[in-house]
């Protein structure tokens, strides 16, 4: 076997290696990742085993879990999470928030959101302009994501011009700003913007902090990476986290349906907290 097409070999996972790093991420994420996505897992971390100079995915499994890897392993599992996300992603949401949510809020009340998958900011961002634009109450949403730097990278609120294309004309000359010399061909939402939003880190896995309750939380395209019971798991902390009668943003290849008895489904992906 050549040089080359030792390291192609190395830089596969076996079935045994896959399976250790599928045990732990379910552990500590609480999401599974079936076989099928072993090519996934060794594009993500490949990089990362020549950084930390380890020979193969078992060598790199025991060092992340050694009292040396400990920031390795926050890296590790970083890397793994999905983050594929745009601005205005399944408008219909976006529709129904601004047609059926917002008319029932009027100048003196309070409403509360949550975007609790939030990713590199686009979906937030999305949320903030409707808000700004049409929401006539005192307003506050809170975005969250496992990954510690996608939620850097959504404070500072800096995108390719490619990726803002589906925000509406009038919604990106009020709300972002062209960037020139460095930043050429980049655009960046406006600092009101993105003062009104507040980023913190949080596993969908783990308890939630005392963050209050909210009238609508966004949980899209989340649901899908992890197993019913952690599923049920995940959407009984979130309906306490809803107000009474709140609503529920999931995304269009979810379903709720014998996985929580908490919501009562309104339109596709679209859920009310039951017992209003």
């Amino acid at each position: 076997m050549t040089i080359m097409e030792m390291e192609s070999a190395a830089s596969v996972p076996t079935d045994k290696e896959f399976q250790l790093f599928q045990e732990l991420i379910q552990e500590k994420l609480g999401i599974f990742l079936p076989m099928q996505k072993k090519a996934l897992l060794s594009n993500r971390l490949w990089k990362r085993l020549q950084a930390c100079q380890v020979k193969g995915f078992s060598d790199y499994y025991r060092f992340i879990l050694s009292p040396q890897g400990k920031g390795e392993l926050n890296t590790a599992l970083e890397l793994i999470t999905t983050n594929e996300t745009y601005f205005f992603r399944e408008q219909k949401h976006f529709d129904y928030l601004q047609e059926v949510i917002l008319p029932k809020y009027r100048p003196g009340a309070n409403f509360r959101v949550w975007s609790a998958a939030s990713s590199t900011g686009e979906e937030p961002y999305s949320i903030a302009m409707v808000l700004k634009d049409r929401c006539q109450c005192d307003w506050e949403l809170l975005c969250s994501d496992v990954n510690r730097s996608v939620v850097e990278q959504a404070k500072i609120g800096i995108y390719p011009e490619m990726r803002v294309k589906n925000i509406p004309q009038d919604y990106l000359r009020r709300y972002c700003r062209k960037g020139i010399g460095p930043q050429q061909g980049n655009v960046r939402v406006v600092a009101e913007l993105r003062e009104s939003v507040q980023f913190f880190t949080l596993n969908l896995h783990e308890n939630f902090p005392d963050i209050g309750k909210f009238d609508l939380i966004f949980l899209r395209n989340v649901l899908i990476y992890f197993e019913n019971d952690n599923k049920t798991k995940i959407l009984e902390r979130i309906a306490d986290k809803l107000k009474p009668g709140g609503i529920l943003f999931v995304g269009h290849s979810e379903s709720l349906h014998g996985i929580s008895s908490r919501f009562i489904p309104l339109k596709p992906a679209i859920y009310q907290l039951a017992g209003r």
